[in-house]
């Protein structure tokens, strides 16, 4: 049974569109289609407090779009959620009323924590070691969710208003940063070591560059290096030496600090990469539902 899930981000708004297979004992999405486009309603929602009349006409416009390819591939359902800049936009309620009229589509503005919890829904699929200590971090334009494990269990679970297109325009609180650390003081053991994650496009991007496979492992010092070799480099340079969309050459700088300025508040050198996000946890959670009746 195929599902959609349309992701409107800060950066960008996505539709994937996939499958629950199972293979042994394990379960996992199958990716069948992916579209991006690359919105930036951030642009607007941080400097106007608003999404302005031409990013309101692309979004509906996108949607439209996205409505022809769930059509054409004939999804059983579809899912559609909004995060961090369509929650700060004093016009969002509007804006979804425009959607569902012209394209039939509800779509759902979710908070940071019910945003946390969909990314997790499908991580949670990996064969973790339960008994281990481990963080899921997830960076996006206008947020960033950090979720803490133990024994299993989730101990703590925060959204906080960092991220890539926040700083890039200049609109990060830099308050924010010992907020973080004093909260991931608050969930966490000094001594213990936890096993890091990290999901979003960034950092599976950070990982290419760093010629690693998806769930590898990249180190603290290797992105501390790619983030100097980056930087070293006009945005034109660094499209052409790494091969990077310009709306992916701007932001992965931003990101990389994120991350990394998180990575030391843990004693971890590491962070794994798994290829999943918001979308594949939006697809697992329609197919528990489905599954549930």
């Amino acid at each position: 049974m195929k599902y959609g899930a349309i992701d409107i981000g800060t950066n960008a708004a996505r539709l994937l569109i996939g499958e629950v297979v199972h293979d042994n004992d394990r379960s996992f999405v199958k990716k069948i289609s992916y579209t991006r486009i690359p919105l930036r309603l951030g642009d607007d929602v941080f400097s106007l407090g608003r999404v302005n009349v031409k990013k309101r006409l692309n979004l509906i416009n996108t949607m439209k779009a996205f409505k022809i390819i769930t059509d054409i591939f004939e999804v059983s359902q579809v899912q559609a959620y909004a995060t961090s800049a369509m929650r700060e936009a004093e016009n969002a309620s509007q804006i979804v009323m425009d959607i569902k009229s012209k394209t039939g589509i509800d779509l759902k503005i979710i908070t940071g924590s019910e945003e946390a919890n969909v990314n997790l829904s499908t991580f949670m699929l990996f064969d973790l070691d339960k008994g281990h200590p481990f963080v899921v971090i997830d960076v996006g334009g206008g947020s960033t969710e950090i979720n803490i494990f133990k024994d299993g269990e989730k101990v703590g679970s925060k959204s906080f208003k960092v991220g890539t297109l926040r700083i890039l325009r200049g609109k990060l609180n830099e308050a924010v940063w010992s907020e973080i650390s004093e909260w991931i003081a608050s969930y966490t053991i000094s001594d213990e070591k936890y096993i890091l994650f990290g999901t979003g496009g960034n950092i599976n991007k950070a990982r290419k560059l760093l010629a690693r496979g998806p769930n590898q492992a990249v180190s603290y010092a290797e992105l501390i290096k790619l983030k100097k070799q980056l930087e070293s480099l006009t945005l034109g340079d660094r499209m052409k030496k790494f091969q990077l969309r310009p709306d992916r050459a701007d932001v992965i700088v931003p990101a990389i600090e994120i991350y990394t300025r998180l990575i030391s508040n843990f004693k971890s050198n590491f962070i794994r990469v798994p290829k999943i996000g918001l979308s594949d946890g939006m697809i697992y959670q329609m197919y528990l539902k489905e599954k549930n009746k």
